[in-house]
């Protein structure tokens, strides 16, 4: 397997993140579509004039991103042929090599979001009834810190 790299995202990603962003929800029966293909390419290139976001590539191809404002994990995102190849958790920990802590919500449906975290040392802080978010799902809070508090 080629060597992985982690890099600021430039606008050209905004298409292949809006790809990852909606490959990825395909994979999610249970999660409502609530924006377009289009809109989550917009949605990218906003996030990538922020600032916000770093990708993962490999052989050149974009397979994985991580959108976050200072401890404020916004999207974490691996292509579906791409996860369990250590993407996301490179994204993660690069994340925590920048940051003394960092917070970011998840679908409680997503279960194997709540094994990803937890099994890198984040910790569940609160949860919602789904009310406040895009896709009316309850929510799950999670929070990593370097001291472990």
């Amino acid at each position: 397997m080629t060597e992985l790299t982690i890099t600021d995202a430039r606008l050209l990603d905004a298409g292949a993140i809006g790809n990852i962003l909606s490959k990825t929800n395909d994979q999610m029966p249970w999660l409502p579509r609530v924006h377009s293909a289009a809109e989550e390419i917009r949605y990218a290139g906003d996030m990538i004039e922020a600032g916000w976001v770093r990708v993962a590539k490999r052989d050149g191809r974009v397979v994985g991103f991580i959108a976050r404002w200072e401890a404020d994990v916004h999207a974490l995102y691996v292509l579906p042929d791409a996860q369990d190849a250590g993407v996301g958790t490179a994204l993660i920990e690069n994340a925590k090599a920048e940051c003394d802590a960092l917070s970011l919500w998840s679908y409680e449906a997503n279960s194997s979001a709540t094994r990803f975290y937890g099994l890198r040392g984040f910790i569940q802080t609160d949860r919602t009834d789904g009310s406040t978010n895009d896709a009316g799902l309850p929510d799950i809070r999670f929070e990593w810190t370097r001291d472990g508090r």
